[in-house]
């Protein structure tokens, strides 16, 4: 990627900077157990006939080929920071049988060498920007007349845990979300040129000189018991979390550990009541 996601990107100090190529198994679990929220997204723009598309922080293209799969008639470019999640990307395109460009570019820096196009994609990337908002007027910029920048950020955490696990103290997810968004925090202020805006996807869109612009929630649900795919993937947010968080309680870190262990009946692994539930908000908005 580059210097941005959740998924995808480069260019952080500290402990945020965040090595997107070793993440990239679970960038593409995290991707296919989400795609359906893709699906409706792009739903959402089945009248739209692009000749170009460009997925900005493409990671390893599980939303491109979406995309390529989508617009088969379109010119398909993932683009991203990093040159091994781009040939994850290829060799995905590859084994659907769609066509997928790719290009390696920097997240904003290296995104003025890219050709216009007629849709610009980019999932969860801004927000690993210190100036957002320059950011989405760089993204604009890539449009042509009548262009569409679909750009994903905001909806709700996911939920995979009931709230009494039957062991440890009840509610142990509310507590991970409130320490991962108490993370996110530190990364924020911590970028590179940080500035403070309030995120008003809608109004910083118009800001980026953007018209016909609104939002959409889309749901992903996967119910109990979880398939391989979507228990692989919370098995992989867990263990990600607990290498994260440092501040847990003694408790908590041990419920995560027992939820951890492949052998115990109450883990992950094994629990017939794990589910998965978020949502993910789509912002569109039209060059005039």
């Amino acid at each position: 990627m580059s210097a941005h996601k959740h998924g995808h990107g480069h260019g952080h100090d500290g402990d945020f900077d965040f090595d997107w190529a070793a993440m990239a198994d679970l960038l593409e679990l995290e991707g296919e157990t989400h795609s359906p929220y893709v699906r409706q997204a792009l739903d959402e723009l089945k009248d739209l006939r692009p000749g170009r598309v460009l997925d900005i922080g493409s990671g390893p293209g599980v939303a491109a080929c979406r995309l390529a799969e989508t617009f088969p008639e379109a010119e398909v470019t993932a683009v991203d920071g990093s040159p091994e999640l781009l040939a994850r990307a290829e060799a995905r395109a590859a084994r659907l049988g769609v066509r997928l460009r790719t290009r390696a570019a920097e997240f904003p820096d290296g995104l003025a060498g890219l050709e216009p196009a007629d849709l610009v994609w980019s999932a969860q990337v801004v927000h690993h920007v210190g100036d957002q908002q320059d950011a989405l007027d760089r993204l604009a910029r890539l449009l042509n007349p009548g262009g569409v920048l679909a750009i994903v950020e905001g909806g709700l955490p996911a939920r995979f845990l009931p709230r009494d696990l039957g062991f440890g103290r009840p509610g142990l997810q509310e507590r991970l979300d409130a320490a991962m968004a108490a993370r996110f925090d530190r990364m924020r202020v911590e970028l590179p040129g940080s500035v403070a805006v309030v995120e008003d996807w809608p109004e910083m869109l118009r800001a980026a000189g953007l018209s016909e612009v609104r939002s959409r929630t889309f749901l992903v649900e996967h119910r109990a018991p979880l398939g391989e795919g979507p228990r692989r993937s919370v098995r992989a947010v867990l263990e990600r979390q607990r290498g994260l968080l440092d501040g847990l309680s003694t408790e908590d870190g041990e419920t995560l550990d027992r939820l951890l262990d492949p052998s115990d009946p109450a883990g992950v692994d094994r629990r017939t009541d794990l589910f998965l539930l978020t949502a993910k908000t789509v912002h569109f908005g039209v060059r005039a």
